[in-house]
């Protein structure tokens, strides 16, 4: 593996973070000063950043200028993720740009790939996604969810849960089993669900930060077109998986990381009593870095594998594993250094940091489990990566 980037992506590196700091509101990138901006003035700066970015091609970057893209290096593309994690641009995880569109473009007609990715690219569709179901989170190939067949129309009926961003979507990417009598991997199909159909309801839920950007959607005989099935029907497990895989490096959860344990150190800087307070903090920040430098190299080496031709398969387990995990490590360190007054949430004049990690803390309990349990990605490291046999 190549260690170092080369003059053209340090230059879209330093291009692209000019471009979001001069778009993003002052303080935007200060964790604490987050929490409390009202979700419509969030909203509003998520759609301004997506349409200046869709302007300049950078919204889809990684695909074929013809589909509305830069035709950028999938290291390029890690590089996008990492900077718009860094600077916590509101919507840096794009469903309909990372993994729905990929998918359009391998498994989707030329009628579904005209009718949808120009909309995705422009910024003018929002996708969440539907996969996960209260009993198939973990062994998602379980779901329930039933699509039938009624002439030129699916019927939909079941229930999803813990649908990221599904609030404010205009469509969604759902996964849902055509045929009960199949193997469970082999009876499950794909579709774009319009999120206006009838039948179709969002119901919020609200986390332990008080966030409401999970929600639960629920279908009651809504009534898709036959046409919005994405690929051939029954094989939307292999699609799901295949998209996936390609979808993410991890590269955002180390930015983060690297935003955090910034200011940690100069908190400890600015006032020198935390670490006499906390004298073992130094060490845990020390830790910390170490293990952030390590999970970058971890992050960028699916990008490079994909520039070599390979599938990264096990790889982007191990980021998502490491990232994760090190999420969780970071807000402790915070919680240790900073003392008792870091578990105050912002907006209270006694918070530590404007209580950026009282709200990190919070946010990093469900990090080992969003996007996948910690559990699952070590079953499929052991498997994929290792070779070893099923329990």
């Amino acid at each position: 593996m190549d260690f170092t980037f080369t003059p053209d992506e340090e230059r879209f590196r330093a291009d692209l973070r000019a471009f979001l700091q001069a778009r993003l509101p002052e303080r935007w990138s200060d964790r604490a000063f987050l929490g409390e901006v009202p979700p419509d003035e969030h909203e509003a700066v998520e759609l301004a950043i997506r349409r200046a970015l869709a302007d300049r091609h950078w919204l889809a970057a990684g695909w074929p200028e013809d589909l509305g893209g830069a035709n950028a290096s999938v290291m390029q593309q890690a590089i996008q993720q990492d900077e718009a994690a860094y600077l916590a641009m509101p919507g840096a995880v794009n469903a309909g740009v990372q993994w729905v569109g990929p998918a359009i473009q391998m498994f989707g007609s030329a009628a579904q790939r005209d009718l949808y990715l120009p909309r995705i690219a422009r910024g003018e569709d929002v996708w969440c996604t539907l996969y996960s179901e209260p009993g198939a989170g973990s062994d998602l190939a379980a779901l329930q969810t039933r699509a039938v067949r009624d002439g030129d129309e699916y019927i939909l009926n079941g229930s999803k849960i813990w649908a990221s961003g599904a609030g404010r979507a205009t469509h969604g990417w759902l996964a849902a089993r055509t045929d009960p009598a199949a193997p469970k991997h082999r009876g499950i199909s794909t579709f774009a669900v319009p999120m206006d159909t009838p039948g179709v309801s969002v119901r919020p839920l609200v986390d332990l930060d008080g966030g409401t950007d999970l929600s639960e959607v629920f279908f009651e005989d809504a009534r898709i077109p036959a046409r919005n099935l994405i690929g051939a029907e029954g094989r939307g497990w292999y699609q799901v998986t295949e998209t996936l895989d390609r979808a993410r490096s991890g590269v955002e959860a180390f930015a983060e990381g690297k935003a955090n344990l910034e200011r940690l150190v100069a908190a400890a800087k600015d006032e020198s009593s935390l670490i006499a307070k906390s004298p073992n903090a130094r060490y845990e920040i020390a830790d910390r870095w170490i293990e952030l430098e390590v999970g970058y190299q971890v992050a960028y080496r699916v990008p490079y594998l994909e520039a070599q031709g390979e599938t990264p398969n096990h790889e982007a387990n191990v980021s998502k594993l490491y990232g994760s995990e090190l999420t969780q490590r970071i807000a402790n360190t915070g919680m240790h250094l900073l003392g008792m007054a870091s578990q105050v949430a912002p907006g209270s004049p006694y918070a530590r940091l404007g209580g950026a990690f009282a709200r990190l803390y919070t946010r990093a309990a469900a990090a080992t489990i969003a996007g996948g349990p910690s559990e699952v990605q070590r079953n499929v490291i052991a498997q994929r990566g290792l070779g070893l046999p099923r329990s």
